[in-house]
């Protein structure tokens, strides 16, 4: 409540207050503080003097048992030390204020500058206050002075230097907090978001739900030509997001949590929380992603620890069951790993080609297709029980090189019985010229 301003000092107290934000209650027990200070400092101590403060005409009197004690002289004394003291009680009220206005805030989203950045951390101009953003606060993108971001309110802790506001750039509330900026349906809760999985900088999976008719929750999320989301993600540094349905299903749920993998097979264990997802070949790198992060980030939007197979196996046994079949096709048509090594490796920069034939390089190419062909056969005969033995029987694939190399070793022998013929035609001309 503004005090009366009847007087210089009424006036400059009600101008400190509406300026600072601060109950006018709250300045003048702060000039008393500084008043009983300014006594013990030259006087002793103060135990038991009540200070009277006129707040109109800003004079000060001391009692002691209802008895008038002031010093001669107080006064100057008095109005030195009190200046400092009551600049600060004055900051400590407003740091305060501040504390308690932003203590309000937290868990939502605030609109700062970053002022400065000292080494792994970054102070954030709020306005009337500053923010710190430590290493675990910050995503992956790069920081510059006089940027202007948004940022989410954590909590207040205490620093180094008192109480601090703590501001996320990575938390999960940021993420939602913005989808309720850019969607009205969001904001209104007529979409609800279910649940947010992120990796701060890179990608990020929201879940989102409606019960009434006629909502698209993740069309309104998208927008038209996906531009609510775009802004979303152009605050966020491009961010890649995946809006997806909640479903109360939790198989249905996890079959969407791990797009844009497709026509996946999913086994849940309620009891141990766990689910078992078998993938087709061309859609396990899918739904795996790079790195994992696909089935990371849908494990962490479901809540269920998610192992995840091809058909064939898991990656690694898929590859060992293709590596075991290429060297059973190559133990079949002869071929060593030398001639492999031989084959895969160019000549050296300056060494002259080998006039060795390409055999080893035949071998292994046609040992990589029966590999294949292997592979396939088997794959067919284990989808189809039905089938019977194949009608053809198979090529004999050393026989069939032995006849091409014995076909190349023929034209070439023609091919140096011409070139001799030539070669000796040129000398008989020559001795028939030297004769006559």
């Amino acid at each position: 409540m503004a005090i009366q301003a009847r007087t210089e000092f009424a006036s400059a107290l009600n101008q400190v207050c509406s300026e600072r934000g601060l109950e006018p209650e709250v300045v003048l027990d702060s000039i008393k503080q500084a008043i009983l200070a300014a006594y013990r400092k030259d006087y002793g101590d103060p135990e038991g003097i009540i200070v009277d403060l006129n707040a109109e005409t800003g004079e000060v009197a001391l009692s002691k048992n209802k008895k008038i004690i002031t010093p001669p002289g107080f006064g100057r004394i008095a109005a030195q030390t009190a200046k400092q003291v009551i600049l600060q009680r004055i900051r400590e009220a407003e740091k305060n204020a501040i504390l308690s206005e932003y203590s309000s805030k937290i868990g939502t989203i605030v609109s700062g500058i970053i002022q400065r950045i000292s080494g792994p951390i970054v102070t954030v101009n709020l306005g009337k206050a500053e923010g710190i953003m430590p290493p675990p606060e910050q995503s992956q993108e790069k920081y510059f002075v006089n940027q202007r971001l948004k940022f989410y309110v954590v909590g207040i802790k205490e620093g180094t230097h008192g109480e601090e506001i703590i501001v996320s750039r990575s938390a999960s509330g940021l993420l939602e907090g913005l989808f309720k900026q850019e969607v009205p349906e969001v904001a209104s809760g007529a979409v609800e978001i279910k649940a947010v999985a992120r990796e701060a900088g890179s990608r990020s999976k929201i879940a989102v739900f409606s019960d009434q008719l006629g909502v698209d929750p993740v069309g309104s999320c998208v927008g038209q030509k996906g531009v609510r989301v775009q802004a979303v993600i152009n605050e966020l540094g491009d961010e890649k997001i995946d809006v997806i349905a909640y479903q109360e299903d939790k198989v249905e749920f996890i079959k969407s949590a791990l797009s844009p993998a497709k026509d996946l097979q999913v086994k849940v264990n309620e009891k141990d929380n766990n689910a078992q997802v078998i993938a087709p070949d061309d859609q396990l790198s899918l739904a795996i992603g790079r790195e994992g992060q696909n089935v990371r980030l849908a494990a962490r939007l479901t809540g269920y620890k998610i192992d995840i197979r091809g058909k064939g196996g898991t990656p690694k046994e898929v590859e060992a069951k293709e590596k075991k079949a290429q060297e059973e096709a190559k133990k079949a048509l002869g071929v060593t790993d030398k001639e492999t090594k031989v084959a895969k490796e160019p000549a050296a920069k300056g060494e002259p080609r080998s006039n060795e034939p390409e055999e080893p390089k035949e071998k292994v190419s046609q040992a990589s297709k029966v590999a294949k062909e292997k592979g396939t056969v088997e794959k067919s005969s284990s989808t189809d029980d039905t089938s019977s033995q194949p009608s053809d029987q198979p090529v004999d694939d050393s026989q069939a090189l032995s006849d091409d190399q014995n076909q190349k070793n023929t034209e070439e022998k023609k091919t140096n019985s011409v070139k001799s013929v030539v070669a000796s035609e040129p000398s008989k001309s020559d001795d028939g010229d030297k004769a006559s």
